[in-house]
């Protein structure tokens, strides 16, 4: 199956006492362009979600927003800080020594002194949370990848429907072309005559310039090639995948024929009917460019 390039995705799951989302958005790009923005502290899982996205996306802009919050107290230790301490006790016993005052030092009135405390949070086990992160991703992607689906699954419908069509103009094409030359032997005949009144026709050069003009208006090997395009285009459809540059590639020698046979002849309603095959080509264009 193929799938588009646009999408989102997103997951939210508490994993190891931190609340984790992750949104996935992507829009067309010629090729895979990754960016992942996370909070500051935790930096150092960017690369491995990264590579996870890369394992599972070929092609498209693709922004990936993480947030952690903690999902409830996270664990410290708080203790003395014996040394800071020790200092604003000695200089309190000095200035009541020294100089007569109050002695009401207490517990309370050490506790609003500054750095008295040390707090110490616990450190962060950066191979469990990118762990977790990674967890999260993928249920994230699964989202992601659901979405691009089902886009996948509608324009591959449409991609087929617009070569059924095309073979059936081109169809009209390929009848029109001995019309065509039916249509150009009776004028030159009718203007031959004209221009000899009475006089005996040559039907060998009639013959000689109805076969020089069916030579010149032949779109048999175009419409062969053009045959043959379309059905590589269902091949690929067929096998799936990221596929979007190799249709891109395909189109541009489908438009190449439809282009050769449009520059062929001067017939009016043949010329109407590669218009329409040529609006059918820039519609499967559009197609395209949303394919991986």
């Amino acid at each position: 199956m193929i799938k588009s390039m646009t999408g989102f995705g997103r997951a939210v799951e508490t994993r190891n006492g931190r609340e984790i989302t992750v949104e996935i958005r992507a829009v067309n790009n010629r090729y895979l362009d990754c960016g992942v923005k996370l909070p500051r502290l935790y930096v150092f899982a960017e690369d491995a979600l990264k590579q996870r996205v890369k394992a599972s996306v070929a092609r498209g802009k693709v922004d990936v927003f993480v947030s952690i919050a903690s999902a409830g107290t996270a664990p410290v230790e708080i203790s003395l800080n014996r040394p800071v301490l020790e200092g604003y006790l000695a200089a309190m016993r000095a200035a009541v020594a020294e100089y007569g005052v109050q002695d009401d030092i207490s517990v309370s009135t050490l506790s609003r002194l500054p750095d008295i405390f040390l707090v110490e949070k616990a450190e962060t086990d950066e191979a469990q949370l990118t762990a977790d992160l990674t967890a999260v991703l993928d249920r994230a992607l699964e989202a992601f990848d659901a979405m691009r689906t089902a886009e996948g699954q509608a324009m591959e419908r449409d991609l087929r429907s617009r070569a059924e069509t095309i073979r059936a103009l081109v169809a009209k094409v390929e009848a029109r072309s001995p019309v065509t030359l039916a249509e150009y032997r009776a004028r030159l005949t009718a203007k031959l005559q004209e221009v000899l009144e009475n006089q005996n026709l040559d039907e060998s050069r009639i013959l000689t310039e109805a076969a020089v003009y069916a030579d010149r208006i032949a779109v048999d090997e175009e419409t062969v090639r053009l045959r043959s395009h379309l059905a590589q285009m269902e091949s690929m459809l067929d096998a799936g995948g990221a596929i979007g540059r190799k249709l891109d590639f395909l189109l541009q020698e489908m438009n190449r024929e439809a282009n050769t046979i449009g520059s062929k002849g001067n017939d009016l309603e043949q010329a109407r009917t590669v218009v329409e095959i040529k609006a059918e080509l820039e519609k499967i264009r559009e197609q395209i460019q949303n394919i991986e």
